[in-house]
């Protein structure tokens, strides 16, 4: 790249440099607004607007951001001058000021680019930054550019702390938090020795809870509340009961339960065994029930009631222990085996219990992904340093506690013994009824759980105070665009987006800055996290470009219960999805790496679409896949909730995403339904959407 050369006057900015590139090449993305976040930091969100008549020029949203401001959304159209050659944007209303790049040829293989400026651009002055930060920016952007084009490898990006102060920031976050806050020397002694003893898992985690606060409530639910005193013993009753009938550090269990008291006893109590223990989705058939007891030699199941059918034909050998009170099953409940145990102590086992959670399933047969222990304080802080929760919350955790994101927030509730509320099943009215009347501070939920409670009538959520919410928590699927803002603007800016996935645990958070400046975002890694972006062949890819999510982190699963594992490339582990970092290092997920379809030799992705059509009023639900079409090898096909009372076909959704979108976004088949199919985790269920592709409109799922 050529020295450049740089003019400034009273109204306008100029810089000038010679890349070596073709014209075309950088005609390609210089000529696509909707890539500048990619290479130019500041901006964080460029979305397409269709055109209101058929001869309009091309008009976008720019969102700018700047340190200590809030995003300021600038109304741009362009004006295209001579092919490849000259790019004008220009602000809406008409104000006289514009930006210009200008492209020529320097010499065979090299081009001269252009930018010209106009002050202040439609920008506020406090937004508006200094020329000489103008041209720096202008300079760093274009050399993004050219290293994408060059196909420079990026290095992996980490939270801002991780350097050579890492201890002080772990300190830092584990002080402002209050979990090593000052306390009376002798407790404070003894509430280190549970977690020496025990180690970093809800064991000690309520051990040394039950020693710092033991008259506080651990647990708030449906059945019996329990403070941290009143859970350790419970838990230690539980364990010993369980020894007394043949259970031990090599034996496997698994728990089939609500949110609730009793299951997290179970979770305890075999921790403390040093059993491992899987957490059975609420969702599984008999046949998979029966096939995991199979597989794993499961020696007990713990079980609620109301799922007794579909565990009625394990074998014999098989106990079950019913987690329901008032039990019609005949089986012995926890509450007997608690009230019948010996005193007896128990001893840390020398082998720590596994936790198992099931995947997802969403492509599939679930497979067990068993769970590690958190390594210390580290493990605890790095969350804390993107989530700023602090020691006595009152969290509500509405995700299910069997899926990771629920117990990783379960888990993390025991340091810095906060209170928990459980309910049984989530209700979007009974949820906020229930901030309300336990003045609950931090909610945990899964997208279509806020989804449900922002759809409720605006009188029903007038009703409940929930001016004590100041965390929501989301993860475990996408958190669409138009969900984080409407979120946000009903109840404040509390709203925080948690990537990360079973394999890998947290990736990157997005805080509620992060969210209102780029409503898509995943965020930033979280303390001692490393994410990297690499191509099929696991070579690191140039910033902005898309390839697949690695993260590392002393949180990586310790494989799946079959023996294998997900791909691991020089300490980073693949999450499994493509995504891209911006010039400002925020995450963006495109999609699962098995949702990217090539219609007619283009790849495509089917979120943007999705984003693009939740942006609509009248749709309230939509998922797109990709389908088989003879003609282009695949083609997208899109279902949509739509809302009650709203009218929209086919043909205005598929124009709708031509205005937006490349052509081959634009989804062939357009299907309505009353809703989607999804998990019990919420997550859709694609792979049913695919099978169904060929069925006439009026299918429901």
């Amino acid at each position: 790249m050529k020295q450049s050369r740089q003019r400034g006057t009273a109204d306008y900015v100029r810089y000038e440099t010679v890349l070596d590139h073709p014209r075309s090449e950088l005609w390609e993305l210089l000529s696509r607004p909707e890539l500048y976040p990619r290479f130019f930091r500041g901006l964080s969100v460029c979305t397409k607007i269709p055109p209101t008549e058929p001869d309009k020029t091309t008009e976008y949203t720019v969102r700018v951001v700047r340190p200590g401001h809030p995003p300021a959304d600038l109304r741009l159209r362009t004006v295209t001058r001579r092919r490849q050659e000259k790019f004008v944007l220009a602000p809406i209303p008409e104000s006289g000021k514009w930006l210009s790049l200008t492209l020529g040829d320097a010499s065979p293989g090299r081009t001269k680019v252009t930018l010209v400026m106009s002050t202040p651009l439609g920008l506020s002055a406090e937004l508006m930054p200094r020329k000489s930060e103008l041209r720096t920016w202008a300079q760093k952007g274009l050399s993004r550019i050219s290293r994408y084009l060059n196909r420079v490898p990026d290095r992996p990006v980490t939270h801002p702390q991780d350097n050579g102060s890492s201890r002080v920031a772990i300190l830092r976050h584990l002080v402002s938090s209050g979990i090593l806050w000052p306390s009376k020397p002798y407790a404070g002694l003894r509430q280190l020795s549970q977690l020496n003893r025990w180690g970093f898992n809800l064991v000690g985690g309520y051990a040394q809870a039950a020693i710092r606060d033991p008259h506080v409530p651990a647990i708030i639910d449906e059945h019996e509340p329990r403070t941290f005193a009143e859970l350790w013993q419970r838990t230690q009753l539980l364990a010993a009961g369980l020894v007394a009938r043949g259970v031990g550090p090599r034996t496997t269990l698994a728990v089939m339960a609500r949110n609730h008291g009793a299951m997290v006893e179970c979770m305890t109590a075999c921790g403390m065994i040093g059993a491992t223990l899987i957490l059975l989705n609420t969702g599984l058939s008999s046949r998979q029930i029966e096939d995991i007891a199979e597989a794993h030699e499961l020696h007990t199941l713990f079980v609620d009631d109301e799922f007794a059918e579909l565990v009625q034909y394990l074998p014999a050998e098989v106990e079950q222990i019913s987690l329901t009170r008032d039990t019609v099953t005949g089986h012995v409940t926890t509450d007997e085996i608690i009230h019948a145990a010996p005193e007896r102590t128990l001893s840390p086992p020398k082998r720590g219990g596994k936790l198992v959670v099931l995947t997802s399933g969403t492509g599939g047969t679930p497979k067990g992904a068993k769970r590690p222990e958190a390594k210390g304080w580290s493990t605890i802080a790095a969350i804390l340093s993107r989530l700023p929760l602090q020691t006595g919350e009152r969290m509500l955790i509405a995700a299910p506690i069997f899926h990771s994101w629920g117990l990783a927030t379960m888990q993390l509730s025991t340091p810095l013994r906060a209170t928990v509320v459980l309910q049984d099943r989530f209700d979007p009215e009974e949820c906020l009824r229930a901030i309300a009347q336990y003045q609950v501070t931090t909610l945990i939920a899964v997208p279509i759980m806020l989804q449900r409670i922002l759809n409720l009538p605006a009188e029903v959520k007038e009703q409940y105070d929930t001016s004590s919410l100041r965390i929501a928590a989301s993860s475990g699927s996408v958190l669409p665009g138009p969900l984080v803002t409407g979120f946000m603007d009903t109840f404040g800016d509390i709203l925080y987006n948690f990537y990360g996935s079973t394999e890998v645990s947290q990736a990157t958070v997005a805080t509620p800055a992060d969210l209102r400046a780029a409503p898509m975002t995943a965020g930033y890694p979280a303390l001692g996290t490393q994410l990297t972006i690499l191509d099929g062949d696991g070579v690191p890819v140039p910033r902005g470009t898309v390839g697949r999510i690695f993260v590392g982190n002393e949180m990586l699963f310790d494989g799946y219960t079959d023996g294998n594992s997900a791909e691991i490339k020089d300490a980073f582990m693949d999450t499994g999805d493509l995504g891209y970092l911006d010039a400002d290092g925020r995450l963006f997920v495109s999609g699962r790496d098995d949702e990217m379809i090539i219609s007619g030799g283009e790849n495509v992705f089917p979120r943007p679409v999705e984003e693009a059509l939740a942006a609509l009023p009248q749709v309230n639900e939509v998922a797109v896949v990709g389908v088989p079409d003879e003609e282009y090898g695949q083609r997208l096909a899109a279902f949509i909730v739509p809302r009650t009372g709203s009218r929209l076909d086919p043909a205005m959704v598929r124009s709708y995403i031509h205005h937006r979108l490349s052509r081959f976004s634009v989804p062939r088949d357009v299907t309505f339904l009353t809703r989607l199919p999804r998990n019990t985790t919420g997550k859709i269920l694609k792979r049913l959407l695919v099978e169904r592709s060929g069925r006439p409109p009026e299918l429901t799922a």
